[in-house]
């Protein structure tokens, strides 16, 4: 499986974590923040969130980014280069639904 690193960041109070991999043939951004901040503002010490796409919307991102379909160590890279900072999240999904590409979401606190 295919993974890298898009963002992380600790302090005594917060621990981010924000990374991209291929497990199968879908993409998978995930994140996971955990703290004293999180539980301040949800209610619980950690949050979990991710976003999956695969088949024709994951073609779409292959396209959006330029990369030759199938190259996902190269589709990860590009993603890293562009989305690589605390909002990088939600950057992501912002630039997905500017171009119609599907996907699938979760989140838990």
């Amino acid at each position: 499986m295919n993974r890298i690193i898009l963002y992380q960041y600790k302090t005594p109070d917060i621990s981010v974590r924000i990374e991209a991999c291929f497990k199968n043939d879908k993409l998978i951004i995930e994140g996971y923040d955990v703290g004293k901040s999180v539980d301040e503002w949800f209610g619980d010490s950690d949050y979990e969130y991710s976003t999956t796409l695969a088949g024709e919307e994951l073609e779409k991102l292959y396209l959006l980014f330029h990369v030759n379909r199938g190259d996902t160590e190269g589709l990860l890279k590009a993603i890293a280069e562009e989305y690589n900072d605390n909002n990088c999240y939600s950057r992501f999904r912002k630039i997905l639904d500017e171009n119609d590409i599907k996907y699938d979401s979760f989140s838990f606190a």
